[in-house]
């Protein structure tokens, strides 16, 4: 998954980059943080997500779609 929107070896992405990475707008992925459907870390006042959590959402994003 990584590789679709950056380096490899980047393992914490920034709203703006998940925004960009899943095709959302700003105020859906903040959405997706608020209700956990995204998990995300907190550094400072900055609020990360990590690879795995994306890698997560798009699977969950498939299994509701093979379930309906």
């Amino acid at each position: 998954m990584s590789d679709l929107i950056g380096p490899p070896d980047v393992l914490l992405y920034k709203v703006v980059d998940v925004v960009h990475a899943l095709n959302l707008s700003r105020s859906v992925v903040f959405d997706l943080l608020r209700t956990g459907r995204l998990r995300s870390v907190r550094e400072g006042r900055a609020r990360l997500i990590p690879a795995s959590a994306l890698c997560e959402y798009i699977a969950l994003l498939e299994q509701e779609a093979d379930a309906a």
